[in-house]
């Protein structure tokens, strides 16, 4: 009885240690969220964090880049593939290290209408395989653009921005929280307890990317983990703290971008614990104050956690084989975003200028916002399925059209919309934000896409007034000669 009672004990830890561990500076334990049989396994958590504090294993991160170095591999990236790449930072650690960014894409930092993708790593600091592979990926698909279909089509269809280290003070030691010993994966709002809706009392790290998210707007995004072997997708938790299987709106869809990674993975989908190697994060064991709710709540953006190995710290020489098994992972989650779902664009039928307004899918109870700027959204949908997508935007009607996803082929739909007339005739006015700035860049984007078009007609025109002209100056030369004279012969 006790040898078994060990042997759960220890499946259970490992599992939960995973995504596992509760915030200490908001609750005093898992029993404030009523988890009662969790709390146990919380200690344990603890005492091994505290264990592996007081007994550092020097040796661990042999191999493994210092946040130095990854500061400098990144910056090297920069230089080195700068036609297709920038480099930015989206804020500081405690310690004050900067979270450098990657973008890569054929306009980086120019916005497009396309989707944007991003991949975060090292959330806990010591899980740091992610941070690895997100270098490497960069680097791939550097060496490998105008030579690799894929990696053409997400250089030149997406806007892919990589962090490779969310949490490089944890990093640094050896720990799964940060310098202040929080866990950044339980320091975001919750849908369910509202314990740290202050959002000056959160971390920089976790400030720093609900910022990122309120400037850029992506599409979809994952983050990478350590600890198991899988792909989890919303809900990660559920109002009655059980251990069940709770579902978001577009469940469908999440296990559709789930499986696209679990499939591709050399071995995940053949997973014995997790059917399909894929998992509602709810089923799993509950997370609260996570990260990927967050995003798909708040940020508009769906959001995987992906877990890419068994051994949270790996010994470094496992690395170019868990970069092998990944690899067309990370690579085809990126892609699905072209590949499938419906896109386009809002216009007014009035003006032909952009119009920022919400994209609807009817029986889907969740909303996407097109950009400010150019107007253009991007709807992820299981394909194989009929969608009635619909176009909202305030003082303009309405418009809905039905449409048939095929697979492995995105569908286009750019709406039209026109400006609704009150009851005197006037029409009323859209109330987004819609200043100078914006129709001048949505101006400039028209020009710049249909500058062929606008030059012939400018030729056309041309010689028109040309030929015109010559008329005119003809006849005025006829009204000026005098008439001919008779002569009279006798």
């Amino acid at each position: 009885m006790n040898l078994k009672f060990c042997i759960l004990f220890s499946f259970f830890v490992r599992n939960v240690i995973a995504r596992g561990g509760y915030r200490s500076t908001s609750l005093s334990s898992a029993a404030d969220l009523g988890f009662e049989n969790e709390s146990y396994a919380g200690s344990g958590r603890h005492l091994i964090e505290e264990n592996q504090s007081h007994h550092p294993r020097t040796d661990i991160a042999r191999g493994y880049m210092t946040n130095s170095e990854l500061e400098r591999a990144v910056k090297e990236f920069g230089r080195r593939c700068s036609h297709i790449s920038r480099i930015y930072s989206i804020g500081e650690s405690v310690r004050g290290f900067p979270l450098w960014v990657i973008e890569i894409s054929d306009k980086p930092g120019q916005e497009e209408p396309e989707p944007a993708f991003k991949f975060i790593g090292n959330v806990h600091g010591d899980e740091p395989v992610g941070r690895e592979l997100l270098l490497l990926l960069a680097n791939w698909i550097c060496d490998n653009y105008k030579r690799d279909p894929l990696v053409d089509l997400i250089v030149d269809k997406v806007h892919l921005h990589i962090l490779p280290s969310m949490n490089p003070d944890g990093f640094s030691f050896r720990r799964r929280g940060n310098a202040n010993k929080v866990d950044l994966n339980r320091d975001f709002p919750d849908q369910f307890f509202p314990w740290n809706n202050n959002e000056d009392a959160r971390q920089p790290e976790t400030k720093a990317i609900m910022s990122w998210l309120r400037e850029m707007r992506f599409t979809a995004s994952a983050s990478l983990h350590g600890g198991a072997l899988v792909a989890n997708y919303p809900w990660d938790a559920s109002l009655d703290k059980r251990k069940n299987y709770y579902a978001c709106p577009d469940d469908g869809t999440f296990r559709f971008l789930a499986s696209i990674y679990s499939k591709s993975h050399y071995n995940m989908s053949l997973s014995k614990e997790f059917e399909g190697g894929i998992t509602n994060g709810a089923a799993w064991y509950p997370v609260y104050g996570g990260m990927q709710d967050w995003n798909y709540i708040y940020g508009g953006c769906f959001e995987l956690t992906l877990e890419i190995s068994d051994n949270k710290w790996p010994n470094a020489k496992e690395l170019p084989t868990i970069w092998e098994y990944n690899k067309m992972s990370m690579l085809n989650l990126v892609a699905s975003l072209v590949k499938t779902g419906v896109h386009g664009r809002v216009f007014s039928s009035d003006s032909g200028r952009p119009l920022p307004g919400l994209i609807t899918i009817k029986g889907i109870n969740y909303t996407v916002k097109t950009s400010g700027t150019l107007a253009d959204y991007h709807r992820l949908l299981v394909p194989g399925e009929r969608y009635e997508v619909m176009a909202t935007v305030p003082g303009y009607k309405s418009k809905a059209t039905r449409i048939w996803l095929e697979k492995e082929e995105a569908t286009n739909v750019d709406f039209i919309l026109d400006p609704e007339v009150s009851s005197d005739g006037t029409l009323l006015r859209s109330i987004c934000d819609c200043g100078r700035k914006s129709r001048l860049l949505s101006i400039g984007y028209f020009w710049g896409t249909h500058f062929e078009v606008y030059l012939v007609l400018i030729v056309v025109l041309a010689f028109l007034c040309f030929l015109l002209t010559r008329r005119i100056k003809s006849n005025l030369l006829k009204q000026r000669l005098p008439p001919k004279r008779s002569v009279l012969t006798v």
